[in-house]
């Protein structure tokens, strides 16, 4: 579909399902070689939006490592509400283990900030940022994001896991708003 229309919205692809799988490996290949040899790190993915990146990026990781969730909110529709709200917590044990978070989208900053915040608490050998998306244009943090798959301009996506007003999550392309 080149377009597609969640409640009022309109949107249209700008990012096709064969591109995000290409950068999916691309982002995985480095992974395995950082972790090369590693005991088992901890993958921590960020509910709601980034279960298809995580689900994509296990079928390329060639390591032994776990999996576990956190669930955080901070948007209403399509605009951040600048208030991050945890929802689903960590319930692995975390000292001293290497942890890669899996985001589907980093934008302001304000939720990996307040990740990065909680899992410090646990005392991890180390944290490491691995993104699908990044807007540099939204971002007013200065975390470092180690792994990035692309820039995207700062507009509302939805698909591939991201959504609108809960739509568009499991369309395989991304897709911009239309004005």
């Amino acid at each position: 579909m080149k377009q597609v229309t969640l409640k009022d919205k309109t949107f249209k692809v700008s990012i096709p399902e064969e591109r995000i799988q290409r950068v999916i490996i691309e982002i995985a290949n480095r992974i395995n070689e950082d972790y090369k040899g590693e005991d088992t790190p901890l993958f921590i993915s960020i509910l709601n939006g980034a279960f298809m990146f995580t689900a994509d990026i296990f079928k390329h990781i060639n390591f032994n490592c776990e999996v576990s969730f956190l669930k955080f909110s901070s948007y209403e529709g399509t605009a951040t509400t600048g208030k991050v709200k945890q929802l689903i917590g960590i319930n692995e044990e975390i000292k001293d283990r290497k942890v890669i978070v899996l985001e589907d989208i980093v934008d302001t900053g304000i939720t990996l900030e307040q990740i990065l915040e909680q899992l410090k608490s646990f005392e991890p050998a180390n944290v490491k940022i691995a993104t699908l998306l990044f807007k540099p244009d939204a971002y007013k943090k200065d975390l470092k994001i180690d792994y990035i798959g692309l820039e995207v301009p700062n507009e509302f996506i939805v698909g591939y896991g991201l959504d609108y007003d809960g739509l568009g999550r499991n369309l395989v392309d991304i897709y911009t708003l239309s004005e």
